[in-house]
């Protein structure tokens, strides 16, 4: 029937599962037959088939637009659990300086592994273009690194001589288009990026004080809101940027996510401490399942605009939830974790009308707020699976997959795509683009190499850090 909790270090893979879960979906969402073979929930809401073309007027979410605010929202859960240690052992000084130097670090694998790509470097690329992309993988390897099994200095000595490869790539090969651009670069990771800074900076200043972290989310919406206003200082502030390759104001409106997301790691953290562990029942694994059905109604429903039904059976489901959680005998810790989580899904559900419906691109505030309620519904649901031993082989897969997100994401499109161009072998996994079966297992193909070649490296402790 299911048993208490592992250990904490166990318990917290959970937030490794989502990210691995995230990683992976988004992986999968590109790799999936193209075209008019698909149905149109499987692909971003905004971008429909057949033709794929951008058209911000569709309202409507589906699964492949949960999976980057879900990484984010892992991204906000995991300051408290990384940089906590690290602001009692180093000082809060010390602790920027690394928040910083992941910043510039994860720029600049926005812009290298951009450039890496085979069709980047020439639109017609060869065989030699797909094999500079293997090398760029390899690099980044040699980059990004690290091991248990090598002394500090050798691993510094081999980063220097990768990062001064990979500058000498940049700066001196001749890229088809219009040469080596710093404008040119992987926008995820440029959001990210962004999101790793100022999510941790204000963490940090507002370990202690929750309410001032709250306190930013309505200052962005100010300027979001009223920077929309001709010659005024929100208007200045809302467009001044330095360095647009690096920064703008409208990559903080992830914020909406990310923060929420700290506050599922200040109670994961809280719980830690704590040691406290979650008696796993019949009643939590109802709760579970239903935090799941309640995720996957919204996604589905709000994709086929039966708003009002959503909304009655979200309510329905809430209560549910609710009642059963007050059954459940968790610690008052995980009862925030649900209650955050549907609030932000309500709050969601009351801003949908705005801005023309939910839509990822633009994103709106009912996109923000849906999707951080189901991201905080989402990993209390895996905790309390966890804690009942169910799946726990495929948990600690994916958990895998989560630890090096990084190499996930790089895989396919700088070795595993290079590898089966250079041996024709992505004609004969093309020719799974016939029916929608088909074009599924097409994804699930490579999608599932692309995490064995992840899991490979984390069996072995290899992992790539910024």
């Amino acid at each position: 029937m299911g048993s208490t909790s592992k250990t904490n270090q166990q318990r917290l893979l959970s937030l490794d599962v989502l990210r691995g879960l995230a990683i992976l979906l988004m992986v999968l969402s590109g790799s999936i037959a193209f075209g008019d073979v698909m149905p149109a929930w499987m692909y971003h809401a905004q971008v429909p088939p057949p033709l794929h073309t951008f058209n911000p007027a569709i309202p409507g979410i589906t699964w492949v637009d949960l999976v980057f605010p879900f990484f984010l929202f892992a991204m906000g859960a995991a300051f408290p659990l990384a940089l906590g240690k690290k602001l009692v052992q180093n000082g809060t000084f010390s602790t920027l300086l690394q928040v910083i130097k992941r910043y510039i670090l994860l720029l600049f694998f926005a812009i290298f592994t951009y450039h890496s790509r085979a069709w980047v470097m020439d639109a017609n690329a060869g065989a030699v273009e797909n094999l500079l992309s293997i090398a760029c993988f390899v690099l980044l390897f040699l980059m990004l690194s690290k091991t248990t099994f090598e002394s500090a200095k050798l691993a510094m000595f081999r980063q220097i001589i990768a990062f001064a490869l990979a500058l000498s790539f940049l700066c001196f090969y001749p890229f088809s288009k219009d040469g080596f651009n710093m404008n040119n670069s992987d926008i995820i990771i440029v959001v990210l990026a962004n999101m790793a800074l100022f999510g941790a900076v204000i963490w940090i200043f507002t370990k202690n004080r929750p309410w001032f972290r709250v306190a930013v989310l309505p200052l962005v919406m100010g300027v979001f809101l009223s920077g929309k206003v001709q010659n005024s200082w929100t208007s200045d502030l809302f467009n001044w940027s330095p360095l647009p390759w690096a920064y703008t104001f409208y990559y903080l409106k992830y914020l909406f996510i990310v923060i929420p997301g700290t506050f599922a790691g200040d109670w994961l953290l809280s719980a830690k401490n704590s040691n406290l562990v979650i008696k796993s029942s019949k009643i939590t694994l109802s709760i579970a399942l239903l935090c799941m059905l309640l995720v996957g109604f919204n996604t589905g429903f709000l994709f086929s605009r039966q708003i009002t039904t959503n909304l009655i059976l979200t309510a329905y489901l809430a209560i549910l939830i609710l009642f059963l959680l007050r059954k459940s005998g968790l610690a008052p810790v995980y009862h925030k974790f649900v209650q955050l989580g549907l609030f932000l899904l309500a709050l969601g559900l009351f801003f949908e009308p705005y801005e023309g419906g939910i839509k990822k691109d633009p994103s709106t505030y009912s996109y923000y707020f849906v999707c951080g309620g189901m991201a905080l519904i989402t990993l209390f649901s895996l905790l309390l699976i966890e804690a009942g031993g169910y799946c726990r082989s495929a948990f600690k897969w994916m958990a895998k997959a989560g630890q090096n997100p990084m190499i996930a994401y790089t895989a396919g499109n700088l070795l595993l795509l290079p590898l089966l161009r250079i041996a024709n072998l992505e004609i004969t996994l093309n020719l799974l683009n016939q029916n929608p079966w088909l074009g599924f297992i097409r994804g699930l193909i490579f999608t599932g190499t692309v995490a064995l070649i992840t899991v490979f490296f984390t069996n072995r402790r290899i992992f790539w850090k910024t």
